[in-house]
């Protein structure tokens, strides 16, 4: 009978970890759509709660708040495409000015230390000169534009897959949450006992403190930048501003922009607007990066700014874009179960 019993546990084992791998591999293009959805609805949750308090049915609720993030994720997105069909215009006459007449040489260039002559001489070699222009151009449309265009097409539409399975999967994680939550307490408890509830919320506690830390912080120095941006005389202040807040969700991102932008102010010899940018971003990153995430995300789960860090840039290269959110969760989880092993060898030493 015993036998029979221990068959059965190996059997009933081994079916349910060959189903979990087949749906894992079945699943698995849509693995970042449904990453994306937790991370959002782990950000929006208190959103959810407070409107749970209402006399809002739950499916109400839940197509309220997707229907929200649809409209705060999607008309980015459509402003952007707008921004780029315009600035598509503006750079092919760009180009057909430059292929006619040449792009001259800036003065500022030759002053360059170490590299200003052999720049110079390149720029007056293969750009200045109409034929050299033509023909370095030309060879960069006929090379790679078409590649180019047709990779962006397939890169469009994988994303907005993920975009509409995100929303798809978004409603449903709003609609039945709950019982989800209530479902994987439950298995937690089974397979690890009452440490396995702990380290999911200081998971879930990690990806909400990451958000804030991340978006809301890169939201705020876009704006910030941005109407520095204004006011420095930088153009297209407002698509930078926004690119600005996209960069500034990674750390030490913003950077890229403000100091881009300022070598541009001093290419055209507006030597303090680019100063003053120079010093301002500096001071908006520096603040940011060093004081408010570290106190957002390591506040939340007590996590030191290194391991926050590692869990960015890692989960960034893991796991692309929503490993901005899932490597502080993981190393959330895993500096819970060090602590845990090191309060437990401790005792067990007392």
């Amino acid at each position: 009978m015993s036998a029979n019993w221990d068959s059965q546990r190996i059997a009933r084992a081994a079916l349910i970890i060959a189903v979990v791998l087949l749906s894992a591999w079945m699943l698995w293009r849509f693995v970042p759509a449904l990453a994306w959805a937790c991370v959002l609805a782990i950000a929006t949750w208190p959103m959810r709660q407070w409107l749970a308090r209402g006399e809002l049915r739950r499916t109400a609720i839940a197509a309220v708040l997707t229907l929200l993030l649809a409209f705060v994720l999607v008309l980015p997105l459509i402003g952007l495409g707008i921004q780029a069909a315009h600035e598509s215009g503006a750079i092919t006459q760009w180009i057909a000015d430059v292929r006619q007449n040449g792009f001259g040489t800036p003065q500022w260039l030759a002053h360059l230390p170490f590299i200003g002559g052999s720049v110079t001489a390149w720029w007056q070699a293969n750009l200045a000169d109409p034929d050299a222009a033509r023909t370095l151009l030309g060879r960069a449309e006929t090379s790679g534009i078409f590649s180019l265009t047709r990779a962006l097409g397939v890169q469009v539409a994988n994303r907005v897959t993920i975009l509409v399975f995100t929303l798809l999967t978004l409603f449903f994680l709003y609609r039945d949450g709950p019982s989800v939550m209530e479902a994987a307490h439950t298995i937690a408890d089974r397979l690890f006992g009452s440490p396995g509830s702990q380290l999911g919320k200081h998971a879930v506690a990690a990806v909400r403190g990451t958000v804030n830390g991340l978006v809301v912080v890169g939201l705020a120095e876009g704006v910030l930048l941005g109407i520095a941006y204004m006011a420095t005389g930088v153009p297209h202040a407002v698509l930078l501003g926004l690119l600005t807040a996209v960069l500034a969700t990674v750390p030490f991102g913003a950077p890229l922009v403000f100091i881009a932008c300022a070598l541009y102010l001093l290419a055209q010899s507006h030597t303090a607007p680019a100063i003053a940018l120079l010093i301002f971003g500096t001071i908006v990153a520096f603040v940011a990066d060093h004081f408010v995430r570290p106190m957002l995300i390591g506040g939340a789960t007590r996590l030191p700014f290194l391991w926050v860090l590692l869990g960015i840039f890692g989960g960034l290269e893991s796991f692309g874009l929503v490993g901005l959110f899932l490597g502080p969760a993981i190393m959330a989880v895993l500096l819970a179960m060090w602590r845990e092993g090191a309060e437990q060898g401790t005792k067990a030493a007392g």
